[in-house]
C-alpha cells in the first residue's frame, strides 16, 4: 500500500512539472518561438498590394497576382465601365504599351530652400562672389571688380550664394555671423582596421549654444551701394530661408523662424527703400512645429500664399492675399488634422491633401485623403473606408487607387474616380489565410481615456499566440514619445518586432499618449518645456483600463522599453512612476536635453535654458530610482551622445543604486544586432517572469 501510495505521489509530481513546463513563461521553447516569428511570418500574405499597368487609351490597367504555391493570376480593369476580368499572361502583350503612372503625391514647393542662389545675373552682365569675406561683382565686359561691401570678416562676412532680382539691379546676400563650435569626442575601442583604439572627433551643437546668426542684406547694383533693411522683424535668427524675389522685382520675401521657435515669419521687404513688414505673422505660447507642419505655396501669378498654421487649435490651410499679408480665406477648418499636402492646382484653385481624424469613429491617426478649392469650397473625400490609406493616381489623373487597411485587418484595394471620390470598383482583398496557419494573431486596437478623463488615448495590444486567459501576464510598454510623430502602428503588417517580446510571455503594449503629435494643438502642447512627462499618466491610465477588460494582465508587473527618445522616456517612468513601472530598459537615451542635439531638444523644450531642463534631466533625478533598470548604450551613438547615458550611470553610482549596463563596441544609434536586443529580452524575463533565460554560456550539450 506504501509502495502503491508513493507511485501516486510521482505520477502526481510529474504531472505537475509537466503541466507546469507547458504553461511557463520564458522557456527555451518561448525563446525558439520568439526567434523565429521573423522567418515563420514572411511571405504569407497575398493580393495586399496592386501595381497597376496602365494602357494608352488611360482606361484600363492590368495587373498581377502572386497566389499561394507560386501560382499567379493577371486581371484586367476596364476603369471606365468599372469591369473586372482575368486574363492569361500572354494576353498582355495584346493589350499594347504600358504608361507611366505618376506619383500619388507631387509636393507643392515647400519653400525651405526657395530660389537656388546664382553667381551670374539675369542680364548676364554681372557676376557676384565673395572675396575675403566681402560680396564683390566683377563684370562679365572687361572684367572689373567691385566691391559692395567692405566690412565683412571671418567671424561676421557673407557667403558664396546670392539671389538676384529679375531685372539685375538688386541683389540679396546673407552674411552670417558665426556661433560657437562645439565637439564631441568618441572613442572607439576596438576598430577593425587596427589594434589600438581610434578618436573621432565631431560637431555637435547642443542646447542653449551660441549659433550661427543669418541675416538678408540688400544691395543696389547700379549705385553700388547697400539698402539698409532694419532687422527688427528678424533679429533673433534661427534661420533664415527661401529668399526669392517677386517676377516684377519691386520686393524680396524670405522666412524668418526665430530662436526658441514661438515665432515664424514671411518677411517682405521693399526693393527701393529696404522697408520691411511681416507677410504673415505666426506666433505661439509654446512652440511652431516647424519642423512638420510648415508648409508655404507662392502664386505669383495673382500674389496670394498658401500657408499652413495651428493657429486656431488644429492644424490647417490658410489663403492670404500676399501684397496685404490679409488671410482671404480659411480654406480647411474643423476639430481634424492636415497631415501633409500632396499637390496643388495654380489655374484650377484646388489643393490635394492629406488628413487625420476627419471621420468621426474612426482613429483619428488614420490617414486619408481629400480635395479642395482656394477658398473653402467643394471639400471632397477622397477615402473613407475604416482604415489609413495610401493612393496611387491614373497617368492621367481620371483615376486612382486606394489601398487601405488597419493593424487587425488586411489591406483592401479599391479603384475610384478622381472627379468625386466615388468607389468604381473593388479590387482585392488581401488574402492571409497562409499567416493565420502559422498561428498568428493580429495585434488589438485599445482606446482608454486620458488624464482629463475625456480625450480618447489609442493604442495597441500584443499578446503571445499561445495566450492562457487564465493565467497572469507582466505587461511591457515599447515606448517613444518624441513630440516629432506618433509611433502606434496603424497599418496592416505580418511581423510586428513588439511581438517578439510578447511571445516569451507577456502582453506587450504601445500607447501615444499626449503630448505626441498629429492630434490638436493642446494635446501637442503638453510636451513644451515637458519632456519629462512623456504622456505617462495617460499611459497609465490605459494600461489600468486594458487590465480592467482583461483580468489576465498583471498590474503588479509592468516594464517598459525603448530607444533613443524613447531611452529618455523609459528610464524616466521608473524615476517618475516607480509605482506602477517595476521595470525599465532604456537603450541609447537622450536623458538629460542638455546633452542632446540642439534642434530637437530646443524645438519642445524652448529657449532659453531654463531651470525646468535639469529638473527634467533622468541624471539628476537618478538618485530615485526603484525596481530593475538596464542602460544599453553603442560607443560610437553619432546621434545621441553616449556621454548623456554614462552621466546617468555616474549619478546612480554616486546614489549607491543597481543597475545593469551595456556598452556595445562599435555600435551606433540604436546600438544594432541581435546581441543587445537578446540582453533586453533575458532581463525582462529575468526581473518580470523570474525565471532565469537559457545559459547561453553552458558548454555545449554532447
Amino acid at each position: 500500500m506504501k509502495r502503491l501510495h508513493a507511485a501516486m505521489v510521482c505520477v502526481f509530481l510529474l504531472l505537475q512539472i509537466s503541466v507546469s513546463s507547458a504553461l511557463a513563461q520564458g522557456t527555451a521553447e518561448d525563446y525558439e518561438r520568439s526567434g523565429k516569428l521573423r522567418a515563420r511570418t514572411q511571405n504569407k500574405v497575398y493580393k495586399d498590394r496592386v501595381t497597376p499597368h496602365w494602357l494608352e487609351d488611360h482606361r484600363r490597367f492590368w495587373y498581377r497576382n502572386d497566389l499561394p504555391g507560386g501560382k499567379t493570376e493577371f486581371i484586367l480593369i476596364d476603369a471606365e465601365k468599372g469591369e473586372r476580368r482575368q486574363i492569361e499572361e500572354e494576353d498582355i502583350a495584346a493589350l499594347g504599351k504600358s504608361v507611366e503612372t505618376p506619383s500619388s503625391e507631387v509636393p507643392p514647393r515647400r519653400g525651405r530652400r526657395g530660389e537656388r542662389p546664382r553667381a551670374e545675373s539675369p542680364d548676364g552682365k554681372w557676376t557676384a562672389f565673395v572675396k575675403e569675406h566681402n560680396l564683390h561683382l566683377r563684370a562679365k565686359e572687361g572684367g572689373k571688380e567691385i566691391a559692395l561691401s567692405k566690412d565683412g570678416n571671418a567671424e561676421d562676412g557673407y557667403r558664396e550664394g546670392v539671389f538676384w532680382s529679375p531685372d539685375s539691379k538688386k541683389i540679396v546676400a546673407l552674411r552670417t555671423k558665426k556661433g560657437q563650435e562645439h565637439k564631441i569626442h568618441l572613442i572607439e575601442s576596438s576598430p577593425r582596421d587596427q589594434l589600438q583604439p581610434k578618436l573621432h572627433t565631431l560637431d555637435y551643437l547642443k542646447p542653449g549654444d551660441r549659433i550661427d546668426r543669418t541675416k538678408p542684406h540688400l544691395f543696389d547694383v547700379a549705385e553700388r551701394k547697400e539698402i539698409a533693411v532694419a532687422d527688427t522683424l528678424f533679429a533673433n535668427p534661427w534661420s533664415v530661408q527661401d529668399v526669392r524675389w517677386s517676377p516684377d522685382s519691386r520686393r524680396f520675401t524670405f522666412i524668418y523662424n526665430e530662436r526658441g521657435h514661438r515665432v515664424l515669419r514671411l518677411v517682405g521687404v521693399e526693393a527701393d527703400k529696404g522697408t520691411a513688414r511681416a507677410i504673415v505673422d505666426e506666433q505661439s505660447k509654446t512652440f511652431i512645429d516647424y519642423n512638420s507642419k510648415f508648409f508655404v505655396h507662392y502664386l505669383d501669378a495673382t500674389n496670394e500664399i498658401v500657408w499652413m498654421s495651428e493657429r486656431d487649435g488644429w492644424n490647417h490651410l490658410y489663403f492670404y492675399d500676399a501684397a496685404t499679408g490679409r488671410v482671404k480665406n480659411q480654406i480647411t477648418k474643423g476639430p481634424w488634422v492636415v497631415r501633409g499636402v500632396d499637390r496643388i492646382d495654380d489655374a484650377a484653385r484646388k489643393i490635394w491633401f492629406r488628413v487625420g481624424g476627419i471621420h468621426p469613429g474612426q482613429d483619428p491617426y488614420y490617414v486619408h485623403h481629400c480635395r479642395i478649392n482656394f477658398d473653402g469650397s467643394a471639400s471632397t473625400f477622397l477615402t473613407d473606408g475604416d482604415g489609413t490609406h495610401r493612393i496611387e493616381y491614373s497617368p492621367d489623373r481620371r483615376y486612382y487607387l486606394d489601398n487601405y487597411s488597419r493593424v487587425e485587418m488586411p489591406p483592401i484595394t479599391e479603384l475610384r474616380r478622381s472627379e468625386d471620390g466615388k468607389r468604381i470598383c473593388e479590387l482585392e482583398r488581401a488574402d492571409i489565410r497562409p499567416l493565420l496557419r502559422t498561428g498568428w494573431k493580429p495585434p488589438e486596437r485599445f482606446v482608454a481615456k486620458g488624464r482629463d478623463g475625456k480625450t480618447d488615448i489609442h493604442g495597441v495590444i500584443f499578446r503571445p499566440t499561445n495566450l492562457d486567459a487564465n493565467k497572469k501576464y507582466p505587461i511591457i510598454e515599447q515606448i517613444y514619445a518624441g513630440p516629432q510623430g506618433s509611433f502606434t502602428p496603424k497599418p496592416f503588417l505580418a511581423f510586428h518586432h513588439p511581438q517578439e517580446l510578447a511571445e516569451l510571455g507577456f502582453i506587450v503594449v504601445q500607447i501615444d499618449g499626449m503630448g505626441t503629435n498629429n492630434r490638436s494643438k493642446a494635446f501637442h502642447d503638453v510636451c513644451w518645456k515637458n519632456l519629462g512627462d512623456a504622456g505617462l499618466p495617460d499611459r497609465i491610465l490605459w494600461m489600468k483600463a486594458a487590465a480592467a477588460k482583461y483580468p489576465y494582465l498583471d498590474l503588479k508587473r509592468v516594464g517598459i522599453y525603448g530607444g533613443s527618445a524613447g531611452g529618455q522616456n523609459a528610464l524616466r517612468a521608473v524615476l517618475a512612476h516607480g509605482d506602477f513601472y517595476k521595470a525599465a530598459s532604456a537603450n541609447c537615451g537622450c536623458h538629460d536635453n542638455r546633452m542632446d542635439k540642439i534642434w530637437w531638444n530646443e524645438l519642445w523644450m524652448g529657449w532659453p535654458i531654463g531651470p525646468h531642463y535639469a529638473e527634467q534631466s533622468n541624471v539628476t533625478n537618478a538618485h530615485k530610482l526603484r525596481g530593475k533598470l538596464l542602460l544599453t548604450v553603442g560607443e560610437m551613438d553619432r546621434n545621441v551622445d553616449p556621454a548623456s547615458t554614462m552621466q546617468v550611470v555616474d549619478a546612480l553610482i554616486k546614489a549607491g543604486k543597481d543597475f545593469e549596463l551595456l556598452v556595445v563596441p562599435g555600435a551606433g544609434h540604436g546600438t544594432p544586432g541581435g546581441y543587445a536586443k537578446r540582453r533586453e529580452q533575458d532581463f525582462f524575463v529575468r526581473h518580470l517572469l523570474g525565471v532565469e533565460p537559457p545559459n547561453r554560456n553552458a558548454p555545449p550539450s554532447e
